[in-house]
């Protein structure tokens, strides 16, 4: 990510300015900060996920989105864009619109090299905070490798590393799995885009 200003804004300054922008901004206490694009592999991988994730909750009471819906983390000041966020019943929004919601049960991001730390640490801290967050998955667009985290109790939280295309990621929040041969499907590690 690169920082677009050193101005300070207010979220509401944010909002209005991003319904104009043309890119994807993500908002961090007063700074607006310019998202990457993603790669094909990064696309594929959100993708996967999504297209095999209905098939398999049909007729349950969950929402998927991908992308393109705001996440609004109030505790941190925090606006960003989930690669996927899985909610359970109806999505909560934030003001009037449909655009900006905050009660994800799971989030999962596809890693870059320029966001994995990011994403690894202060975000997930971030996410953390959300009331009714119970899992995180993180998924390396570069090779078989995903991580989850499912919450147990308040404060703390199970690890499980995935690193085998046959391996099976079988989520705790929901009732949902997906080998990781399913989400890598189509993805080609030689190629670097970043």
């Amino acid at each position: 990510m690169v920082l677009q200003t050193e101005k300070r804004y207010t979220p509401e300054e944010y909002l209005e300015l991003e319904e104009k922008a043309e890119y994807k901004n993500e908002y961090r206490d007063g700074e607006i900060i310019q998202m990457t694009g993603g790669t094909t592999n990064h696309n594929k991988i959100a993708l996967n996920f999504c297209r095999k994730f209905p098939l398999t909750v049909q007729g349950q009471d969950y929402e998927i989105y991908i992308g393109d819906v705001k996440l609004s983390i109030p505790r941190h000041r925090l606006y960003t864009y989930p690669d996927i966020i899985v909610i359970k019943g109806k999505p909560i929004y934030e003001g009037t619109g449909t655009t900006i919601i905050t009660n994800p049960l799971l989030i999962v991001e596809v890693l870059s090299n320029s966001t994995k730390n990011y994403d690894k640490t202060d975000k997930f801290k971030y996410y953390r905070s959300i009331p009714g967050f119970q899992e995180y998955i993180m998924i390396d667009q570069y090779s078989f490798a995903a991580e989850q985290f499912a919450k147990q109790a308040e404060g703390q939280w199970i690890f499980k590393e995935y690193e085998d295309e046959d391996a099976v990621l079988v989520l705790d929040s929901i009732e949902f799995k997906i080998a990781l041969h399913e989400i890598y499907e189509r993805v080609d590690f030689e190629l670097i885009e970043e």
